[in-house]
């Protein structure tokens, strides 16, 4: 499978996350994420990168990223090799910490760059932990998390001197006390609410964006580009996964035998899961879809899948393993 399409240009914003080398943990105690945030901040100095926003979880991170100078992948490079190293030190260990390279989404900043700063902080409550909770429960918890960046947004007391705060908060009033309250509210209105991922949007592209930031993005910066050995796809920029590929993974994400996600009147929410997992991730028409999972017709898979959006709009827990789900089968395209 080709490399992910890299994007690169002065002035960019991206989402990015990178996980642990077969998922296990990229920190061992509290000293690791204090050396992680140290050469952050000295990478982000190096290549005048701004970061506006991370959340670290056990076995992988995610970085809101600024680049004035359009140099992504430089900073990566010197990010990630300076942490792993110092953490195979401190551990006495050597090899690979991270699965491969890390994944970065092209973000339309005027459209989205606040939607995905929300994402970002609110996944320390996408976990089992915390699904089926009460909102009022899950802001709580949220609230006590102090890996992450949040703390900052709804204290200025709290603000870290590596985090640029101002661009986001300048969606919702600005640096200042009536701003912080406005992404406190904007924040808790999406727990309530449960609204899709805007990671979604990028499935298959890499950008998340409106359909004109996409089309300025293929005109302007990729057909200028002369960068091959970095973005090798560029000839597939619409890239999609292979619907058999999607339905592997799927089996051994939900646990459920192919057999039965094929079978008539089995597993039918799974079933309706996978659906629309198909639709979304692949180059791939209803009616196939309906041949894929046992035969059935374009009106069954139309239906199957709009009973699933209804039910996912009151289940939150639902929506949340569908959630999961889009994640891990969009990390097959890295």
């Amino acid at each position: 499978m080709a490399r992910a399409l890299r994007i690169q240009y002065p002035g960019a914003y991206y989402h990015v996350t990178c996980r642990g080398n077969e998922r296990r943990d990229i920190y061992q105690d509290r000293e690791d994420k204090k050396i992680f945030k140290s050469k952050l901040k000295v990478s982000q100095e190096i290549y005048s990168v701004e970061v506006l926003g991370y959340v670290l979880m056990s076995n992988h991170f995610h970085l809101l990223i600024h680049t004035p100078q359009g140099n992504l992948s430089e900073f990566m490079r010197h990010f990630n090799i300076s942490y792993t190293s110092a953490y195979n030190r401190r551990h006495k260990r050597c090899g690979h910490l991270y699965q491969g390279r890390y994944k970065a989404f092209l973000i339309d900043a005027e459209n989205y760059l606040l939607t995905v700063s929300r994402y970002i902080h609110l996944n320390p409550i996408r976990t089992d932990k915390c699904a089926g909770h009460a909102p009022e429960a899950q802001w709580a918890e949220l609230q006590k998390y102090v890996d992450s960046s949040l703390a900052g947004y709804c204290r200025e007391s709290e603000k870290e001197e590596f985090v640029d705060y101002r661009r986001v908060l300048g969606f919702v009033g600005g640096d200042n006390r009536k701003g912080r309250q406005n992404y406190k509210n904007f924040m808790r209105d999406e727990i309530r609410a449960g609204a899709e991922s805007p990671l979604l949007i990028g499935c298959g592209s890499g950008i998340i964006g409106e359909y004109e930031f996409v089309e300025w993005v293929k005109e302007k910066v990729l057909r200028d580009t002369r960068d091959n050995r970095e973005q090798p796809a560029l000839k597939q920029f619409r890239k999609n996964l292979r619907p058999q590929a999607v339905i592997e993974e799927f089996v051994q994400i939900t646990g459920k035998r192919t057999e039965e996600l094929c079978q008539r009147g089995r597993s039918i929410a799974e079933r309706a899961l996978l659906m629309e997992v198909l639709y979304r991730c692949c180059d791939i028409t209803q009616p196939d879809i309906g041949r894929l999972v046992g035969g059935v017709d374009y009106s069954a898979v139309s239906q199957a899948r709009k009973r699933l959006r209804e039910k996912m709009a009151n289940d939150k827990n639902l929506k949340w393993k569908y959630d999961k789900i889009i994640e891990q089968l969009m990390g097959m395209s890295g």
